[in-house]
């Protein structure tokens, strides 16, 4: 890499490999899920993820390159980590299954928040106005992930899990 826009691509194209693999994995917390509310929220995020992989591609191959250039070693780790810790592993109640899957996902949602913030940082640096605008809302809809699933914990996983 030789410059600013050779590490920005290499940065959409790490966070495209992200959000293939954590759409898969949310889709498996969707269906362990046993609170409602959750479950409808990790369905929400699925299609979050999967807007998100086509506004990327879009960037990627307006700078010609191939969105598929790059895997995410990062991601692998956290959807490993997401199937041991929340679907693998042996929970005594339901409800401490989805503080579980509340956990995972939160971790997942923070590595594509700090993918999202640099990508746009660069963007911004680089003057790719369009593409600073469809990161920008990539970034909120991450962010706004995420509160919700704080909302979700704080307000009845949390405690029933207790």
């Amino acid at each position: 890499m030789d410059n600013l826009k050779d590490v920005y691509v290499d940065q959409l194209q790490d966070l495209f490999s992200a959000n293939k693999q954590a759409k898969g994995v949310t889709g498996e917390l969707a269906k362990a899920a046993d609170n409602d509310s959750l479950r409808k929220a990790l369905e929400r995020g699925v299609a979050g993820i999967d807007d998100g992989r086509q506004h990327l591609q879009k960037i990627i191959t307006a700078h010609g390159a191939d969105p598929r250039g790059e895997h995410c070693k990062g991601m692998e780790g956290l959807t490993r980590e997401a199937r041991a810790h929340a679907l693998d592993a042996s929970f005594g109640s339901a409800a401490a299954r989805d503080a579980m899957i509340v956990t995972q996902y939160q971790r997942m949602a923070h590595y594509a928040i700090a993918g999202y913030g640099c990508a746009l940082a660069f963007a911004r640096q680089l003057g790719l106005d369009d593409d600073a605008k469809a990161l920008q809302a990539l970034l909120e809809a991450a962010y706004s992930g995420d509160r919700t699933m704080t909302e979700l914990a704080e307000s009845e996983i949390n405690e029933t899990a207790a």
